[in-house]
């Protein structure tokens, strides 16, 4: 069975791997523990663990259990006590944490409990902090400041030296195809970018790099950002190794939906710049891969990402 290891961090990442884990694939998925928001920032600063509300999301997406069983992990209390704001999953995975010893034993521990179709690794056992300098010269700790101030970023790194897990490297260096998912550039996907053992390991690596190329652009991180903005954006955190395949939407987003993002969120339609990709020397696999969930979200068709993904390595 081919070995996928899938990079990144937040919903666009447990997006992919739901549709992902439909293929008969031995999945692995890296994710980044720098969210320091809500549940997860409390629990941060109260237990000094990385962030779970990541590791969360993809353990849901991957679980292979009763509906019951996800929506009690994704359960929000609403309450006027401290657990105001706490999801059930955080909880749960901070106490595993504590009673293993570490995050990753936590999670392979609750990982039994969901029967999960994969694993799922934490990229460090580090409580660390990402770090943000903007264009104008500004300096921003902790990704959710990052994301709030929506101004141009130039570069981001970690406030602390991070030392990346053994089960990540390992991961990557067993891998078939490096998948690096949809998802924040900057405060998602790059952070799996910071430490430099992750980085070396994907060097040596024989495996394939593919980005699965986000839909829409975010404020601060990718406004005006086409397709090969993205790529070449990640080629410059790559070290020696560059994206070799990217997974790019063609199909047409609707006036009224892309009008919503644009005033509500601020967020436009990713330019497909065919005319750019000869330069990065890519292979490029497109297809409509627009969805509308039942709550009238834009989203990435992830039965249709994982068909390819998957035919892409049956090709091999």
């Amino acid at each position: 069975m081919k070995k996928v290891v899938v990079l990144g961090g937040g919903t666009g990442m447990s997006n992919l791997l739901r549709g992902l884990k439909q293929y008969p694939l031995d999945i692995t998925a890296i994710v980044t523990v720098c969210d320091d928001g809500k549940s997860t920032g409390i629990l941060r600063e109260e237990f000094n663990i990385p962030a779970v509300g990541d590791i969360r999301r993809v353990l849901v997406s991957l679980s292979e259990t009763e509906p019951l069983v996800m929506d009690l992990f994704n359960y929000r209390f609403n309450t006027s006590s401290d657990l105001d704001g706490h999801t059930v999953g955080n909880l749960l995975l901070t106490a595993a944490s504590e009673i293993r010893g570490n995050l990753s034993d936590g999670i392979e521990a609750l990982s039994k409990v969901l029967n999960l179709k994969g694993k799922v690794i934490p990229l460090t056992e580090d409580n660390v902090t990402l770090m943000a300098e903007m264009e104008d010269g500004t300096i921003v700790e902790g990704e959710h400041h990052i994301t709030s101030k929506k101004s141009k970023i130039k570069k981001v790194y970690y406030k602390e030296e991070a030392i990346a897990t053994k089960e990540a490297l390992n991961a990557i260096k067993n891998s078939d195809l490096i998948v690096f998912s949809m998802g924040s550039l900057f405060t998602s996907i790059i952070p799996n970018l910071l430490i430099d053992s992750i980085v070396k390991q994907i060097e040596q690596s024989k495996a394939k790099l593919m980005y699965v190329c986000n839909m829409m652009t975010q404020p601060g991180e990718t406004d005006d950002f086409k397709v090969t903005d993205h790529i070449k954006k990640l080629n410059e955190y790559l070290g020696n190794r560059n994206i070799d395949i990217v997974l790019a939407n063609t199909g047409i987003i609707d006036a009224e939906m892309a009008k919503f993002y644009e005033t509500q969120e601020q967020k436009d339609p990713v330019v497909y710049d065919e005319e750019n990709f000869d330069k990065y020397n890519i292979e490029v696999i497109s297809d409509d891969f627009t969805f509308i969930t039942d709550n009238n979200l834009l989203r990435h068709d992830n039965i249709k990402l994982g068909f390819h993904i998957f035919y892409y390595l049956m090709k091999k």
